[in-house]
């Protein structure tokens, strides 16, 4: 009788202190699915804050083009540079095309005596002829060559104006916020420019606070 009389009281305890438990799971999973909730809460504020920083700093940027040749024809140097580079490159083809017409003269000579001249003299004429076809070839490439006459020397005339004008680009471009200038004579495919984004004009007048450029007003396109 004594152990039926305790044992109720023991189940019951035990079914209370069950239910006990069972509600402090409870509140403990609540608790830790809040703290997650709001941690989620808390990076998403930030990822739409990032977001629109990101946002905001790309549409701060600016975007512009320039049209180099335009600027180039605007700049009375280059235009110096481009007659004296024409000047030597006619006066060089002149030598070169000399000596070929020297060699073409030689050939046709061979060509009406070669049936006449005995094997020795043929071969000697045949020997100068290459001779004198390599001497206007070897002439060629020293003026016209990758890295001939006229490269250097447009190199030494045209290279400090592109500086300049690369100099002023990169100034406009740090000081105004622009992300990317693009240069429409390039050739890269460029189906519209909107004038206002047109930075040629802009560049000319940087340029010229170090070399002379054409006035505004008598600049012209072509």
């Amino acid at each position: 009788m004594v152990a039926s009389s305790i044992s109720p009281s023991i189940n019951l305890s035990i079914k209370k202190n069950g239910k006990l438990f069972a509600k402090e799971d409870n509140i403990s999973y609540k608790y830790r699915k809040m703290k997650h909730i709001k941690l989620t809460a808390w990076l998403m504020i930030l990822i739409i804050g990032v977001s629109f920083s990101a946002q905001a700093q790309l549409q701060s940027q600016r975007i512009g083009y320039v049209d180099t040749e335009y600027i180039l024809n605007n700049i009375p140097e280059y235009k110096d540079a481009q007659d004296e580079l024409n000047a030597l490159s006619q006066k060089w083809e002149k030598e070169v095309s000399a000596i070929y017409e020297q060699v073409e003269k030689m050939y046709k000579e061979y060509q009406t005596e070669a049936v006449l001249l005995p094997a020795d003299l043929k071969r000697k004429r045949e020997d100068e002829i290459l001779q004198k076809e390599k001497e206007a070839k070897d002439l060629q490439m020293k003026y016209f060559g990758a890295e001939g006459d006229l490269f250097k020397k447009r190199a030494e005339l045209v290279q400090p104006i592109q500086e300049k004008i690369y100099n002023a680009m990169m100034e406009i471009a740090e000081t105004k916020n622009y992300a990317f200038i693009f240069d429409k004579a390039s050739g890269a495919t460029m189906l519209y420019a909107n004038p206002r984004l047109d930075l040629s004009d802009e560049v000319l007048d940087q340029v010229g606070t170090v070399m002379q450029t054409v006035r505004k007003e008598d600049r012209q396109r072509r």
